[in-house]
């Protein structure tokens, strides 16, 4: 007789420890919506939204991430209203004064990409603070991307590289894509700059100018889960299905 039991067990997908994925970004999206379902203002969205910032990034350490970029405000965001705005611009304050100590204590180090120099001084203070007070950690590496648009980082590369050429540093011929990587704002990263895996959350099926040169080749998942909602269980469903998915790079994969 057949065990439904055990076949049902071994129907269902199953985290791989070996097969996760180095890079993830995230386009944390949903926190206004989850507040007006419950007749709240957009801003307890946002705070609640930073909590979970705070679950699944202590997921991911845990889980064997080496980078978490997480889109926490583009250089769009300037367009909503004033007070959302300074909600938003005070948010990294309070979240790196409560938990750098456990950014610290999990070995996790702070990098923050964007055009850092048009935010608050009190902005600019944390987000510098927090990258001083974790520069030494050597774990996985939470990135934020802060007053951050993809167009613009690739605009800023080419600007770049063009003042290369220039100057005669650079011959155009010599131009490569890894030439453009290092000019990038994840050009830090090296090798792990593109994301292996991008989550968008809410259900919005868009990549709102957010790393478009790296992700060429990322596996994109969505979910319709608000982001104040995501956790650990619905982070794991995406990258269970990160880990059903075929990466063949353009190529094909051939039987030995």
């Amino acid at each position: 007789m057949f065990n439904n039991t055990q076949d049902n067990q071994q129907a269902t997908p199953q985290l791989k420890t070996d097969n996760i994925p180095a890079h993830v970004a995230i386009i944390m999206d949903g926190n206004g919506r989850w507040a007006q379902k419950r007749h709240l203002p957009r801003i307890a969205g946002h705070k609640r939204g930073m909590e979970t910032v705070k679950t699944i990034t202590k997921v991911a350490s845990d889980l064997g991430v080496k980078v978490l970029t997480l889109y926490a405000f583009s250089t769009e965001n300037w367009k909503r209203p004033h007070d959302e705005v300074s909600y938003l611009m005070g948010l990294p304050v309070k979240f790196f004064n409560d938990f750098v100590p456990d950014l610290v204590k999990n070995n996790v180090q702070v990098r923050v990409m964007g055009i850092k120099d048009q935010l608050p001084v009190q902005t600019q203070k944390a987000v510098n603070d927090a990258i001083k007070d974790t520069a030494d950690c050597t774990g996985m590496i939470l990135n934020f991307a802060l007053n951050y648009g993809s167009r613009l980082d690739i605009r800023m590369a080419v600007q770049q590289i063009g003042r290369q050429v220039a100057s005669g540093q650079l011959d155009p011929e010599q131009i490569t894509d890894q030439t453009i990587d290092a000019n990038l704002m994840t050009g830090f990263l090296g090798n792990l700059a593109d994301p292996d895996l991008l989550i968008r959350t809410s259900g919005e099926e868009r990549i709102s100018n957010f790393l478009l040169w790296q992700i060429a080749y990322s596996e994109l998942v969505f979910t319709d889960v608000l982001w104040p909602d995501f956790d650990r269980t619905v982070f794991e469903q995406m990258i269970m299905e990160y880990q059903q998915r075929d990466r063949r790079f353009g190529g094909i994969k051939t039987s030995k």
